[in-house]
């Protein structure tokens, strides 16, 4: 669809509707554990097992990654702990290959639990805390655009520019996600990263979600199939 501007207001309202959408689509808990989720909070389980889901979701369709998870946790004791993890690392790559046959990927995780295990926890986390993007950098796989995946599943209050974002931000007249989302953030009250998780959940339910999008912001109603 062709570029236009969208006013706040009709930004806003589209976003409301797509919100709609999204809760009568049953996704009303994942957007309630984004709001939740809180940076200064974050315990080593949390950034054990989040690092994981993101290394092993790029470039991979995201049912696909949830439904091999379970798996993949069991096989890394449950994010327990990065020494443990480290100390039964072969265990760990042994048997998480089996469900996920991605060598780089499942050494990676090992990598990261290697390095908060050299680090030790307490400062890392102050670290992040204090500049997520730039130290989550450093770990293997997470790059410029996955780095803003894995600190808003952090608690961090980002927007990542994956497709789905980048197109309805273009679509509304923005060059910049991050704009895009704080702006509608701003109107709704909602924080950036629920704005994120709202608009991309909307992007894989519906086909067509640039079109809807802003249509809702025209006042358009959009019903979900039955």
């Amino acid at each position: 669809m062709s570029r236009e501007t969208i006013g706040v207001e009709h930004l806003a309202k589209a976003y409301l509707n797509s919100k709609q959408v999204v809760l009568a689509a049953g996704f009303g808990d994942e957007i309630l554990w984004q709001k939740n989720v809180r940076l200064d909070a974050l315990t080593e389980h949390e950034l054990l097992r989040e690092t994981a889901w993101v290394i092993l979701s790029a470039g991979m369709r995201e049912a696909v990654i949830r439904k091999k998870f379970p798996d993949i946790s069991e096989a890394f004791f449950l994010w327990k702990s990065a020494r443990v993890i480290r100390e039964h690392a072969s265990v760990c790559e042994c048997t998480a290959l089996k469900t996920f046959n991605h060598q780089r990927k499942i050494r990676a995780i090992i990598d990261v639990a290697r390095r908060i295990d050299a680090s030790g926890f307490d400062k890392m986390k102050a670290e992040i805390v204090a500049d997520p993007l730039a130290t989550l950098q450093k770990f293997p796989f997470i790059g410029q655009i996955t780095v803003y995946h894995l600190a808003k599943n952090l608690g961090a209050n980002v927007a990542k520019p994956d497709r789905h974002l980048t197109k309805l931000a273009w679509a509304c007249g923005f060059s910049d996600v991050q704009d895009f989302c704080q702006i509608i953030a701003g109107e709704v009250g909602d924080t950036v990263s629920e704005v994120d998780i709202v608009l991309w959940r909307f992007a894989t339910l519906l086909g067509n979600y640039l079109d809807n999008f802003v249509a809702f912001s025209r006042g358009g109603r959009w019903e979900l199939p039955l």
